[in-house]
C-alpha cells in the first residue's frame, strides 16, 4: 500500500518508467531540438534591447543614439560564438561543453572553472528566464504584480515536472510557445517594418516621456555607460552552448544536426534581435531602471516591458489581439527558456559524477531516462534565488552572462589547443580545414576573452561579486568531493595481503521480549554456526525482565540469556559496552550482532516499530570488528503489500505482451 501511495502521483506526475533499450527513442530531430535547447537564447531577445536601453538611459536620451552600435556588436558576438561552437558539436559528438573541451585540453583545474561558472549560470538562467516571463505577463496583468514570487517558483516546479517526464516530452510540449514566439514577433517587425515605410512610423507610450539623467555621461563615464550596456546587451548570448552540450540527444547524423539546429538558432535570434532593436528605436521607447526617472508621465502610469511598448504600439494599443499575443507567447518563451538550463545543468552534473567531482548519484539516470537528480536540484536551488531576490530581473540580470563568458572563453581556447593537436599529423585539405576551424575559435577566444573582461568589470559591484565567490567556493567543493572519493578508492582497494580470517566470531541476538520474531532470530544466529552465542537483553523494567526470564527456562531454549543492569533506562549505551569488552579480550575475534526488526507495510507504521534497533544499529556500525545482521519479520501489512506488488507486476508482464503482440511500441 506504501509503494502504491508513493507511485501512483509520480506515475501520474512523470509517467512510466522506461527501459534501457528505449533511450533511442527520446532522441530528437531539429524541430524539436530546437525548443528543447535554444529556447534560452530565442528568449534572450525578449530583454536584451531593453537591458541596453537601461543602461544607456542613465545617460538621459542623448545617449540612446549608441543603441545600435551596441546592438551591433553584440550581433557580431552572436555570429563568432555560433561558429565557434559548430565547430564543437563536429570536434565532440559525445557533447562537447565548456567542460569536457576544458578538461581534454587545458586541465582539470580549467574544466572545473568552467563548470562551475556553468552550473552557478544554469540556476541564474532558470531563475532569470522565469522572472523575466512572469513579469511580461504582469505588464499585461498589472494585479499580479504582488504575487510574481509566488507565480516565478510555481513555474519553475512546473518546468521541473515536464523535464522530468523526458527530454522528447518536454520538446514537444515547448515546440508550440517556442514557434509561437518566433512567428509572433516576425509578425510584429514586419508589420511594424511596414508601417515605418508606409510612412506611419508606431509610437510607443513612452515616446513623450522625459528621461532624468542620473549621471553626467562625458569622457570615460561614457565610455564605461556604453560597455556596460554592451555587456547587458549580450545577455542575448546565454545558452549557445547547450546545443554542443548535447550533441548526443540528437538524432543521427549528430553533428551535423547539432551544428544545423545552431545555425538555424543563431539567424532567428539575430533577426528578432535587431528587429526588435529598430523597432524600440523607431517608436521612442524610453525606459529607465526606476520609472520615477521618467518624466512627465501620467499619474499611476505602469511601466511595460520594451517588447510590451513596441507590440502596443505596432499593433494599435493593449486592447489588441495581437498585443496580447506577443506577451503570450514571450512569457511563455522566457519561462520555457529556463528548458535549456534543466537540459543543460543535469547533464554537466551528470559527467561531473561519473568523473567524480560531484555525487555520483547525479551520473545516474531517473524512471524516465533523464538525469532527475540534477533536475531536482537546479529546481530547489532556481526557486530559492527567485525567493532571495524577490523575483526582480533587474537584481538577477547583473549576476547573469559572468558565467556564460567563463566558459566561452574557456571553451574556444581549449578547442584552439585540439587543433593544434591535431595539426601536427594532419595533411592535406583535412589541414586547411583544421586551420580554418582554429582561425574560427581562436577569434572566438579573443572575442569572448575581452568580453569577459568588460563584463566583469561592469557588472563587479552591481552583484556580479557574487558570482566571483561562489564560483571559487564551488571549484573547492569539488575538489573536495573528488579527494574523498580518491581517498575512499585507496582505502578499499585490495592488497596483495590475504584478508586473516577471523578467530572467532561471537554471536550476540538482542531480545526484548520472546515473541516469534526472537525466536526466528535464535533460530537463525544458530544457524550460522558462531564460536559463541548469547541472547543479550537490557533490564529497564523489572518486572519485563523476570517474565522474559520465566518463559526463557519454560521453554528451555538452547541459548543462555544474558541480563545487562540499566540504571538509567538506557539500551544503547549498555549493549555497545558488552560488545567493547567481548573486543578487548579478544581483538581478532569479530562480534555478530543479530537484530529482530519489523518489516511493515504503512509509512505510518515505520514511526511506531523498530525505533530502539535503528538507533542501536546506527551506532554499532561505527564500531570496528562488529557486525549488524537483521533478521525480518514481515507483518501482515507488508505481506499484503508485497501480494499487491506482485499482482501489479504480473498485470504489467501481461500488458507489455498484449502490447508487443498487437503491434505497439
Amino acid at each position: 500500500m506504501k509503494n502504491a501511495v508513493l507511485s501512483l502521483p509520480k506515475r501520474f506526475l512523470v509517467g512510466r518508467p522506461l527501459r534501457n533499450e528505449q533511450m533511442g527513442e527520446t532522441l530528437l530531430p531539429k524541430k524539436l531540438a530546437l525548443p528543447v535547447f535554444c529556447s534560452d537564447p530565442l528568449s534572450s531577445v525578449a530583454y536584451a534591447t531593453e537591458e541596453i536601453l537601461l543602461v544607456l538611459s542613465l545617460g538621459g536620451l542623448a545617449l540612446l543614439h549608441f543603441t545600435w552600435w551596441v546592438a551591433a556588436a553584440v550581433i557580431v558576438l552572436l555570429v563568432v560564438v555560433v561558429a565557434s561552437y559548430r565547430q564543437t558539436c563536429y570536434a565532440y559528438p559525445n557533447g562537447g561543453g565548456a567542460y569536457t573541451v576544458s578538461r581534454e585540453n587545458l586541465g582539470v583545474n580549467a574544466s572545473l572553472i568552467a563548470a562551475s561558472a556553468l552550473l552557478i549560470d544554469y540556476v541564474l538562467t532558470v531563475a532569470v528566464s522565469v522572472v523575466a516571463g512572469v513579469a511580461n505577463i504582469a505588464s499585461a496583468f498589472p494585479v499580479l504584480n504582488p504575487y510574481t514570487v509566488v507565480i516565478s517558483i510555481v513555474a519553475v516546479v512546473l518546468l521541473a515536472m515536464v523535464n522530468l517526464r523526458g527530454v522528447r516530452e518536454s520538446g514537444t510540449a515547448f515546440a508550440v510557445p517556442t514557434y509561437g514566439f518566433v512567428a509572433s514577433v516576425v509578425l510584429m517587425i514586419v508589420v511594424g517594418a511596414y508601417h515605418a515605410l508606409t510612412g506611419h512610423t508606431p509610437m510607443a507610450e513612452s515616446a513623450h516621456f522625459g528621461i532624468h539623467a542620473t549621471q553626467n555621461a562625458s569622457g570615460l563615464l561614457l565610455v564605461a555607460l556604453v560597455l556596460r550596456a554592451f555587456a547587458q546587451g549580450c545577455t542575448a548570448l546565454t545558452g549557445v552552448e547547450a546545443v554542443s552540450n548535447g550533441v548526443p540527444n540528437f538524432k543521427p547524423p549528430k553533428s551535423k544536426n547539432a551544428a544545423g539546429t545552431l545555425v538555424i538558432m543563431g539567424v532567428l535570434a539575430i533577426t528578432m534581435f535587431a528587429g526588435i532593436t529598430a523597432l524600440a528605436l523607431a517608436s521612442h521607447v524610453h525606459v529607465t531602471p526606476d520609472p520615477a526617472d521618467l518624466t512627465g508621465t501620467p499619474a499611476g502610469y505602469q511601466a511595460k516591458t520594451v517588447i510590451a511598448q513596441v507590440s502596443s504600439a505596432v499593433f494599435g494599443g493593449p486592447n489588441s489581439i495581437f498585443f496580447y499575443l506577443v506577451q503570450a507567447f514571450t512569457a511563455a518563451i522566457l519561462v520555457l527558456a529556463a528548458n535549456t538550463a534543466f537540459n543543460g545543468f543535469p547533464i554537466l552534473a551528470s559527467i561531473l559524477g561519473e568523473d567524480g567531482f560531484l555525487p555520483r548519484q547525479f551520473a545516474r539516470r531517473g524512471d524516465r531516462l533523464v538525469f532527475s537528480n540534477g533536475i531536482v536540484i537546479l529546481t530547489v536551488l532556481a526557486a530559492l534565488l527567485i525567493w532571495a531576490f524577490d523575483a526582480s530581473t533587474t537584481k538577477l540580470i547583473q549576476l547573469y552572462i559572468l558565467g556564460v563568458f567563463v566558459s566561452f572563453t574557456l571553451s574556444q581556447w581549449g578547442m584552439v589547443r585540439h587543433w593544434n593537436r591535431l595539426l601536427r599529423t594532419a595533411t592535406g585539405r583535412t589541414a586547411a580545414a583544421m586551420h580554418r576551424s582554429r582561425a574560427i575559435n581562436g577569434i572566438g577566444a579573443v572575442l569572448t576573452a575581452l568580453v569577459l573582461v568588460v563584463v566583469l568589470i561592469t557588472k563587479f559591484t552591481h552583484g556580479a561579486y557574487i558570482v566571483c565567490i561562489a564560483m571559487p567556493i564551488l571549484f573547492v567543493m569539488m575538489r573536495a568531493v573528488r579527494r574523498h572519493y580518491d581517498r575512499v578508492a585507496a582505502e578499499l582497494l585490495p592488497t596483495d595481503e590475504p584478508v586473516t580470517l577471523p578467530s572467532r566470531i561471537h554471536g550476540v541476538v538482542l531480545v526484548s521480549k520472546l515473541h516469534t520474531p526472537t525466536l526466528r532470530a535464535l533460530a537463525f544466529a544458530r544457524a550460522t554456526r558462531p564460536s559463541t552465542l548469547t541472547a543479550l537483553t537490557v533490564r529497564t523494567s523489572e518486572a519485563d525482565t523476570e517474565a522474559l526470564q520465566r518463559e526463557w527456562a519454560e521453554r528451555d531454549l538452547p541459548v543462555p540469556l544474558t541480563i545487562l543492569d540499566s540504571p538509567y533506562r538506557d539500551i544503547t549505551g549498555p549493549v555497545l559496552d558488552y560488545v567493547a569488552r567481548i573486543r578487548r579480550r579478544s581483538p581478532r575475534d569479530v562480534v555478530c550482532v543479530f537484530i529482530p526488526e519489523y518489516v511493515v507495510g504503512h509509512w505510518w507504521e515505520h514511526l511506531l516499530h523498530n525505533q530502539s534497533a535503528f538507533r542501536l544499529k546506527a551506532r554499532l556500525l561505527f564500531r570496528g570488528g562488529v557486525m549488524v545482521t537483521s533478521v525480518p519479520w514481515q507483518l501482515g501489512s507488508a505481506l499484503a503489500e508485497d501480494g499487491a506488488a506482485l499482482t501489479r507486476q504480473e498485470e504489467g508482464r501481461l500488458a507489455a505482451r498484449h502490447r508487443v503482440r498487437s503491434g505497439i511500441s
